[in-house]
């Protein structure tokens, strides 16, 4: 067998793809409910996060920084694994998914908390005073002026960065998410062949390079104008 063949049969075996094929299509379903999860409840957070920060209450800012900060400097796994395996000692008790999903949420919740607190910061100043010198509540002057100019000028990194934080979810394979890092993994561990690899990389591209195809998009569509 040459080395060509032997690459071939390896990483692109058809036998050991086909078998495998339904459990990694299975998984690649999985991720995109779980990435679709996490950005949802992410970005909903953030922007929480951030609407409670503009209230400029000196002791819960420095709550929020404190906890955004953390929530950054902590690697996404680490938080994973506190979820699924520390919690447990507390009387919380976690599947894979909802650790994997509660944990990038988080980190997802506090990127872009700073995003949304820029694009809120971006806003000039003369346009809360012309709100509140119509008579609009501190609130009202928030919601219905200020975020939708600092909406649109966070579109672009918000949409790098849920890009970025919905790849982590093949980290869920360290609690036994049947995700396609997962289910490629087993396949591979079974069969004692790469090509449920090859198979994952491929679910992976199929599920991503639209999604930075469509970020590329927006990032080009809602740039600042020069």
């Amino acid at each position: 067998m040459t080395d060509f063949q032997r690459l071939v049969f390896s990483f692109f075996n058809l036998e050991v793809m086909r078998r495998y094929l339904p459990a990694i299509l299975d998984g690649f379903v999985l991720t995109i409910w779980l990435a679709v999860a996490v950005i949802a409840t992410g970005l909903a957070l953030g922007l929480a996060l951030a609407t409670l920060r503009s209230a400029q209450v000196r002791p819960l800012t420095w709550a929020l920084v404190l906890v955004v900060d953390l929530l950054r400097a902590v690697p996404p796994l680490v938080i994973i694994v506190l979820f699924y395996f520390a919690l447990p000692h507390v009387g919380i008790r976690m599947s894979g998914v909802a650790a994997t999903w509660a944990s990038l949420s988080l980190v997802l919740a506090a990127y872009a908390e700073e995003i949304f607190w820029a694009g809120i910061l971006a806003v000039p100043r003369g346009q809360w005073e012309a709100a509140r010198s119509t008579g609009l509540s501190f609130g009202q002057a928030l919601a219905f002026v200020v975020l939708p100019h600092a909406l649109r000028l966070t579109i672009p990194p918000l949409t790098n960065r849920a890009i970025a934080i919905t790849k982590g979810t093949a980290l869920g394979s360290v609690v036994g998410v049947p995700e396609i890092l997962t289910q490629a993994i087993t396949g591979q561990s079974f069969s004692g062949n790469a090509s449920p690899l090859t198979l994952g990389a491929a679910a992976y591209l199929v599920l991503f390079v639209p999604f930075v195809a469509v970020g590329r998009w927006v990032e080009t569509r809602f740039a600042w104008k020069r």
